[in-house]
């Protein structure tokens, strides 16, 4: 028997098993997540087809032991993810089911289409479904039923993610230039939500981000002041450095964009979010997604947050559970490092102006201008940083 570690659906999980255990046997027998169907258990129907570190698996032909460290998604792990609430309707809309017994399958092979298809394409939907058997439909409503939400998406201006999905035959992370499966994988510590986040409701993942973690701040203000603070999309992106909001096309709804300079390179990522906002315990969600046009570089994400009191209601300490995903060439210098130092002081920085805006000390010309991100300057000042602790640790050795 080997024990594996898997992180499914954004949660830790181990499991105890036999080495000719598959995937698909682990997840339904042991963490009774029975969304993955078996059908030929041979690889060529499809209905137990998962995202495994991001990209469409078989999973009655995979090994479990293969995965061990993995980012696992199943049906489940979309019950609020915006694309799968789409295809959703849009299923239901056309006709697109029967018996059900494809669907979880036909979903996440969906999914991936709505993400990395750039138009509609008939051709391109039938071929992204040919593994994907349904003996009940004939496969017209499934096809209308993707067209549908892709062209919806791109019409709101959302566009295709580069390098995302599957784009060649092979098993996962074998295809050329992609990330091999290892490098992929995100540590436990990293996925993982800290104890307080997760009893606040902060884990559902919309996007099924790459990786996750935590981070908190402290604002000089009451629960309710910074809450009704974060229902200001375009002030609260004044405070953030980079960003600015476009349009509020709906209430929980807005376009924008966040600028980065990296030395000589310059990144503008425009996309769309969704924000979700519970005022009754403090809470709530933004689900976004983003694309630089000129390095033709991708990020999606997520970011939770609650307010907490503390010193009797006259402070607040917000937490954040933060996931991404970032692809194309710009993901190449994302280390997880570098990423949490650099996140770790936007964080200040946004604190400290909404506490400023908070105050009344936030001009309005800033309010109007967003700050701009110099990642280039911020990395020397990780560098310096990390060099620094080093050589400390050197002197007390």
């Amino acid at each position: 028997m080997t024990t594996i570690q898997l992180t499914v659906n954004g949660r830790v999980a181990e499991a105890t098993i036999e080495p000719r255990a598959h995937l698909a046997d682990v997840l339904r027998d042991q963490l009774d997540l029975t969304g993955t169907h078996l059908g030929c258990e041979h690889g060529v129907c499809g209905a137990c087809t998962l995202l495994l570190d991001g990209a469409t698996a078989r999973s009655c032909i995979t090994l479990a032991v293969a995965c061990d460290g993995a980012a696992v998604t199943t049906i489940e792990g979309l019950d609020e993810d915006e694309i799968a609430a789409e295809l959703r309707t849009a299923f239901a809309r056309e006709h697109a089911l029967q018996c059900g017994y494809c669907t979880p399958g036909m979903i996440m092979s969906a999914r991936d289409l709505v993400l990395r298809l750039d138009h509609a394409d008939e051709q391109a939907i039938r071929v992204g479904l040919s593994g994907n058997l349904c003996r009940c439909t004939g496969y017209a409503g499934i096809v209308r039923a993707i067209s549908a939400v892709i062209s919806a998406r791109r019409q709101r201006g959302i566009a295709a993610m580069v390098g995302a999905g599957r784009t060649s035959l092979g098993p996962v992370g074998s295809q050329p230039g992609a990330t091999a499966i290892s490098s992929m994988r995100p540590a436990a510590t990293e996925v993982k939500l800290s104890r307080s986040a997760a009893s606040n409701g902060l884990d559902p993942l919309e996007v099924v981000p790459a990786k996750s973690f935590d981070a908190a701040f402290t604002v000089s203000a009451a629960p309710e002041q910074v809450f009704a603070l974060f229902g200001q999309p375009k002030i609260l992106a004044a405070c953030f450095p980079g960003a600015t909001v476009t349009d509020i096309p709906a209430p929980d709804r807005i376009e924008g964009e966040i600028r980065v300079a990296i030395g000589p390179l310059s990144a503008a990522f425009r996309g769309s979010a969704r924000i979700e906002r519970n005022a009754a315990n403090l809470s709530g969600r933004l689900f976004g997604t983003g694309r630089d046009q000129q390095s033709r570089t991708s990020t999606s994400g997520q970011i939770g947050w609650r307010m907490i009191p503390i010193d009797d209601g006259r402070a607040t300490r917000v937490e954040l559970a933060i996931g991404y995903s970032l692809t194309g060439p710009l993901a190449q210098i994302a280390r997880d490092g570098l990423v949490r130092d650099l996140a770790s002081r936007l964080t200040t920085t946004f604190a400290q102006n909404c506490e400023r805006h908070i105050n009344g000390t936030f001009s309005s010309a800033e309010t109007i201008e967003p700050q701009r991100l110099d990642a280039f300057g911020l990395l020397l000042d990780v560098a310096w940083t990390r060099f620094t602790a080093i050589v400390r640790r050197l002197r007390r050795s």
